[in-house]
């Protein structure tokens, strides 16, 4: 066999004919994302290194994906293990970690049943398919008519279908014709939901807590009401934990500050522990059930890889040791951006475990985008959102006086900011 020393390099390649030196160089990549203009190259824990060798405090861990870090040693070395075993059957075939994955995911969540996907777009759409086989199936309701309440500010995945329930125009306009079937009330609207529902509904589906949005939180009996109403009106509750599962909030799931169990609850991201996309919608087996052979399905979903590194996420998980880390950590994260609000340099946070929304002071004439690369330019890597809003979500095992190294440089950076008005 050749080595891989032995393999003759590429040819350099040469600009197309008729194609400037220009145009040669423009990106080949879709130009769906703007990032910040920071190349890394590796990472490890809380950080990450650039290709010129300067290293950044990783303040949004993959939207939560990287909620143990990067390159946790016990999730690499169950991914590797793995790769000398076997990757992909396809479901096809059973294999040997499928079963003991949804046993693992079902007994930390508390759930009966578990159906893997890969991505979180995909979650929300089995959980969509899923609510809509139940509606016709066990609810009854006629054949085409299922409804689905949803909320405004909400963020599920950029599918045709899930923009289709989005009120957000930068993700939804332009990719119509749109499918039906969703009602937008506002969220955190209980009443709302309330009145949206009617004979038609087979479910509410909802993030406990918005992120994309800047980590809105909801009022506390915003979960306890939908739940009680789902079970009145016999409709399915559906909690998107995609960004907020796993640990980020304090506890396993968000639903759990609320003392809730959804029905059906989506899964993903910190589930494939940053090393490969991960994702499932775990819930009543009465629901999940009406997925049958033929119904629902996917190739790389559940393959033996992805339930490796899964079932080494929830060894990690299963202690509790960084639920409550991100509890203290977050308290901690808490206090500190709170006197920031008390000195002007905030307008105001909104914070649950280690997880962050904070909008700039206006005064400031900062966008969120504009302090983010003012964070970057100073070593700590944090993503904006709408307007002037940023979000920080670090690994859960950050070290504290990482945390704090964080907090300073953002303070330093708004007293900059502020004194130079």
């Amino acid at each position: 066999m050749r080595k891989h020393a032995d393999v003759p390099s590429a040819t350099p390649r040469t600009a197309t004919p008729g194609v400037t030196k220009h145009a040669a160089n423009l990106s080949v990549l879709a130009p769906n994302y703007n990032p910040l203009d920071v190349v890394l190259v590796s990472g490890e824990g809380s950080w990450v290194t650039d290709v010129d060798g300067r290293r950044y405090l990783d303040c949004l861990a993959g939207y939560s994906a990287l909620n143990f870090g990067h390159r946790h040693p016990g999730l690499v070395a169950a991914a590797q293990e793995q790769l000398d075993s076997i990757t992909l059957t396809s479901r096809a075939f059973r294999h040997d970690l499928l079963e003991p994955f949804a046993r693992a995911v079902t007994s930390l969540t508390g759930t009966e049943m578990l159906l893997p996907m890969n991505t979180g777009a995909e979650a929300v759409e089995t959980a969509v398919k899923a609510s809509r086989k139940w509606g016709y199936d066990v609810k009854g309701i006629p054949d085409g008519t299922a409804s689905i309440v949803v909320a405004s500010g909400a963020f599920h995945g950029r599918t045709t279908t899930i923009v289709s329930m989005s009120d957000d125009p930068e993700t939804r306009d332009g990719f119509g014709p749109y499918t039906p079937g969703f009602r937008i009330v506002p969220f955190g609207d209980a009443d709302a939901v309330a009145e949206a529902v009617d004979e038609t509904t087979v479910a509410v589906l909802v993030e406990p807590i918005q992120g994309e949005s800047g980590v809105i939180i909801p009022p506390a009996d915003y979960l306890p009401r939908l739940r009680a109403l789902c079970d009145e009106r016999n409709v399915l509750l559906v909690l998107d934990e995609i960004q907020s599962g796993l640990g980020r909030t304090g506890t396993t799931l968000a639903q759990d500050l609320a003392g809730v169990r959804a029905d059906l609850t989506t899964l993903g991201k910190a589930l494939g522990g940053g090393i490969l996309p991960v994702s499932a919608v775990v819930g009543r087996r009465e629901v999940l059930s009406v997925l049958t052979p033929g119904t629902h399905g996917s190739t790389f979903g559940g393959n033996p890889l992805a339930c490796a590194v899964g079932i080494a996420v929830v060894d990690l998980l299963v202690p509790g040791t960084l639920q409550a880390r991100a509890a203290t950590l977050g308290s901690e994260l808490r206090t500190r951006l709170e006197a920031m609000v008390a000195e002007g340099l905030l307008a105001a946070v909104r914070t649950v475990g280690l997880w962050a929304g904070l909008d700039v002071e206006p005064s400031l004439g900062l966008s969120g985008r504009e302090t983010c690369e003012l964070l970057a330019a100073h070593g700590v890597l944090a993503k904006d959102t709408h307007g002037s809003t940023i979000r920080l979500a670090p690994p859960l095992t950050i070290e504290r006086e990482d945390l704090d190294l964080a907090l300073d440089i953002l303070t330093k950076v708004l007293r900059e900011r502020r004194a130079a008005e």
